[in-house]
């Protein structure tokens, strides 16, 4: 009996046939992804408009909160730009319920940190989080997802339980930056001092523009005494 060698399995055959009359498409071209992409075809990873702000003790953004709160670093993945293919990135992100794009860039991100040699800095990752109305109404928060990425490759705890949203603030996107401040200053709260006393945290949260919401999350995390607060993005607004 002659037998095939290198044939597909059928498992193979039938996922190739769903991808062909059923392609997944780029997050940010909506061009369709070749068989070994995954969410983010192969031409906008290469053209993503990477800030390399963890290059830099003073950056774009660390120097936006100079005189409103002591940082260790602070730096972000990418640049967002409204329109861009960043925002649509985020948008499928957070809206559109693929939550492993979180995952995925904070792996891809982590290794960068790593090569950097930051990962020696923190103790802890902890994502910023969401009020449990909101967190409900989306199923997941998407910070979190960026947390585990960050953490699988840097080798670093996360944690999703040390601090809580008390809050359900209005959108942010209107208002100015004492407007900004106003409506987040009391809004999280410490649920677990034991594990933030001493370490060095990285905060992290999806989109960084004014500040003000991640303002107010470090200075409660210095308040209930961790050693240093180090801030982390997947992009901040220009």
């Amino acid at each position: 009996m002659k037998t095939i060698k290198n044939m597909p399995a059928p498992k193979t055959l039938w996922n190739d046939f769903v991808s062909m009359v059923f392609p997944s498409f780029c997050v940010a071209c909506y061009d369709s992804l070749n068989k070994n992409e995954k969410y983010i075809c192969t031409t906008c990873r290469h053209d993503m408009p990477i800030t390399n702000y963890h290059l830099f003790q003073e950056n774009g953004l660390s120097q936006r909160f100079w005189g409103r709160v002591n940082l260790l670093h602070a730096f972000a993945f990418l640049k967002y730009v409204k329109s861009g293919k960043v925002q649509q990135i985020i948008h499928s992100l957070k809206y559109d319920g693929v939550e492993e794009i979180g995952e995925m860039l904070g792996k891809w991100y982590g290794k960068e940190l790593v090569e950097s040699d930051l990962a020696k800095n923190f103790d802890l990752i902890l994502p910023v989080p969401l009020h449990k109305k909101r967190l409900k109404e989306r199923g997941y928060n998407q910070s979190d997802s960026f947390a585990r990425g960050l953490s699988e490759v840097l080798g670093v705890e996360w944690s999703d339980s040390a601090i809580e949203r008390l809050a359900y603030s209005i959108t942010q996107t209107k208002k100015k930056r004492i407007e900004r401040w106003d409506n987040v200053k009391d809004i999280f709260g410490v649920k677990n001092q034991e594990l933030i006393q001493g370490k060095n945290i990285l905060l992290v949260d999806d989109v960084i523009t004014t500040g003000a919401t991640v303002e107010a999350c470090v200075h409660k995390l210095l308040e209930s005494g961790c050693k240093t607060v180090s801030i982390g993005a997947i992009a901040t607004a220009y």
